[in-house]
Formats: C-alpha cells, sequence, structure tokens
C-alpha cells in the first residue's frame, strides 16, 4: 500500500505556522523512520476554505509511505498531529505495486 499524508503546518490553535518548515520536515523524517521505516517527504502549498468563507493559505509536507502496516502509518498520524498540534492529518491509501530494485 502507498499511504500520502497531507500535513498542514499552521498550529490549530493559534492558525498560523509556529514550527519552521525544516523543523517539521526534520520531525516528520525522524517519526517517519521511527514507525513506518522512512517516507517520501515534499513541501507543498495547503489551500482550503474554513465553513465562515475564509481561505486559508498554509505551508504543507506530503508524505508517502509505502508500507502493508496501516496501523503503524495511524501510530504516525497520531504522534504527528501531537507534536504539530494538527486538528487531522489527510490520509491517502492506495494498492500500488512496487519494489526496491
Amino acid at each position: 500500500m502507498k499511504y500520502t499524508l497531507y500535513i498542514g503546518l499552521n498550529d490549530k490553535d493559534t492558525k498560523k505556522q509556529e514550527i519552521s518548515t525544516i523543523e517539521a520536515y526534520k520531525l516528520v523524517a525522524r517519526e517517519a523512520c521511527r514507525l513506518v521505516d522512512g517516507a517520501t517527504i515534499f513541501e507543498a502549498t495547503g489551500y482550503y476554505k474554513h465553513e465562515d468563507g475564509t481561505i486559508v493559505i498554509e505551508q504543507s509536507l506530503r508524505c508517502e509511505v509505502f508500507t502493508d502496516d496501516r496501523k503503524a502509518v495511524l501510530d504516525l498520524i497520531e504522534v504527528l498531529k501531537r507534536l504539530l498540534n494538527q486538528e487531522a492529518i489527510i490520509m491517502q491509501s492506495e494498492q500500488v505495486y512496487s519494489e526496491a530494485v
């Protein structure tokens, strides 16, 4: 399975980025290596609309993980939500064929 995590970097309480993108990148890499044996991480810009119509633009990380261990990915998400003070992290999953050659 390939899991893609979309991780916004704005703090859920202050609504602004409290941890630098570089520090967040290091944190995600460390936890991904610890919990799911690694990941590929990209910088991205997220756009979304609040219920009140306010448009939010935030620095985000896109993290791709290849594993059959869904529970480990969910554990990673919970750790990252706590460390980055996030309300939610989007998880996309898809069945893929992959191999290290």
